[in-house]
């Protein structure tokens, strides 16, 4: 299964490749098409669609790679100060997407320091049309992740309401008083008109 030219591929029907010659038409019941191969799909864990051409998650293993191929990335945010392990590299490499890593400590409260210079530079990348296609990850997907998912729905102009209802959707009982305080305090005033949804039009 593949997605081509994804900057609209929610605006398109995902195919199925049939191999040539051979007939579209759904197989007998019990019976598998001849030469057809199945490939399993797998999301990264907490994987979710923010915007038209931007994803986020945990870290992704090598079990989720044939389902991020399917995405037509062209960058990956690693929100994480940990080296980026060599398959995950061999991974980008080999299908040309480039990484862009702002290393936030993890933390428990009361000791969580979120660098903000690094939060506004993660979010330039993400604002950059010519950058998207992209996933934001960092271990889990909560926190790190959702604090930068938040600053970009600020950007948005979203109500604070729901900003932390999303981000509480995939904190779940880890929510962190600290995160939503840091969401709610930054300030967008650099970022000047941002389009409330990204569009799905080819760049």
């Amino acid at each position: 299964m593949k997605v081509d030219n994804f900057d609209g591929a929610m605006c398109q029907a995902t195919e199925a490749t049939v191999p040539a010659g051979r007939d579209s038409s759904p197989p007998a019941d019990g019976d598998e098409a001849e030469g057809t191969v199945h490939k399993l799909l797998v999301p990264p864990l907490n994987f979710a669609m923010v915007d038209f051409g931007v994803f986020r998650s945990g870290f992704p293993e090598t079990a989720n790679f044939a389902f991020l191929e399917t995405l037509g990335l062209r960058s990956v945010i690693y929100l994480c100060p940990e080296p980026y392990p060599e398959p995950n590299l061999e991974f980008l490499k080999s299908n040309g997407i480039r990484i862009f890593q702002f290393g936030i400590d993890s933390g428990k409260e009361p000791f969580v320091d979120i660098p903000e210079g690094k939060v506004r530079e993660a979010l330039k990348v993400i604002l950059d049309v010519n950058n998207r296609p992209l996933l934001i990850h960092c271990k889990r997907g909560k926190h790190r992740t959702g604090c930068v998912v938040g600053c970009l729905r600020k950007t948005q102009r979203w109500c604070l309401s729901s900003i932390f209802e999303e981000y509480q959707r995939f904190a779940a009982d880890k929510t962190r008083v600290s995160d939503q305080t840091f969401m709610e305090l930054f300030d967008i005033s650099g970022f000047g008109k941002v389009p409330t949804a990204f569009s799905c039009s080819k760049n």
